[in-house]
């Protein structure tokens, strides 16, 4: 074998492993990511935008050495592997506010059963609403440029070959969940806001005329109500979970400093 081919055949197999071990990192990431990995993406197509992140962020991924063993590939699937569900996780979290939001806001106008096995996760019409209209936005937003510099940007917080410490991971995971749960009820407090005053004045009425049966004459007025402030409401409800969205995909651990 000559020096020249040699040295080839030792910089495939660098470029091999380095590609390996980013396309562990980006399959997680993508397994969750919103938009690209929903379920009713079938598997060829995420298995494409898998490879084409993987070129992507493979040039600016940091060298490794080349696995000389079974251990060490193993090492690096693991720890990808986690390195990567955790930042989707992150991405996910986003997601399940909104559901949560589209929950409350249904429940609050009572249109919780409309529509509510309509998609793989049973949820009310306003949640799909909200789901659908806010993964198209981020998609026309550059989610996948954004994605593939949060990838690029991982590698300083998650270093290649390491698991990320315990303290820290639990940290930002309670974090994150926090922030998903305030992000969830401030995207519904209009629907609340409609909820309490409904109820405060269908009590009044109810006092004032015992007689009046004020649940057949509210409930058309909460529906339209509800539908009314959906109307209003989602233009800004989407541009408040954008802007929190690009705050995660810019700084995705800044919970856990």
């Amino acid at each position: 074998m000559t020096p020249a081919l040699a040295q080839l055949l030792d910089l495939t197999q660098v470029v091999l492993a380095q590609g390996f071990a980013v396309f562990v990192r980006v399959g997680a990431l993508v397994s969750l990511m919103p938009a690209f990995g929903e379920r009713t993406v079938p598997a060829r197509v995420k298995l494409l935008i898998v490879i084409a992140f993987t070129v992507i962020v493979m040039p600016a991924a940091p060298s490794m050495t080349t696995p000389s063993d079974m251990s060490g590939l193993t090492l690096i699937i693991m720890t990808e592997t986690i390195n990567g569900l955790l930042i989707g996780i992150g991405l996910r979290m986003f997601v399940l506010a909104l559901q949560t939001a589209g929950s409350i806001a249904a429940q609050s106008t009572s249109l919780s059963q409309i529509l509510g096995g309509a998609v793989a996760d049973p949820l009310p019409a306003m949640g799909y609403i909200l789901i659908i209209g806010a993964l198209a936005l981020a998609a026309m937003a550059g989610l996948h440029v954004k994605a593939a510099a949060l990838v690029i940007l991982s590698y300083d917080l998650l270093p290649l070959g390491q698991f990320p410490g315990g303290a820290t991971v639990s940290q930002w995971g309670v974090g994150q969940i926090r922030q998903a749960f305030g992000l969830a009820f401030t995207l519904a407090a209009p629907f609340v806001i409609l909820s309490v005053i409904y109820n405060l004045t269908l009590g009044a009425i109810n006092k004032a005329m015992p007689q009046l049966m004020v649940a057949f004459v509210g409930a058309p007025v909460i529906t339209a109500g509800g539908l009314f402030i959906l109307f209003l409401a989602t233009p800004f409800i989407l541009e408040l979970w954008q802007k929190a969205l690009d705050h995660y995909l810019a700084s995705p651990f800044e919970v856990a400093r």
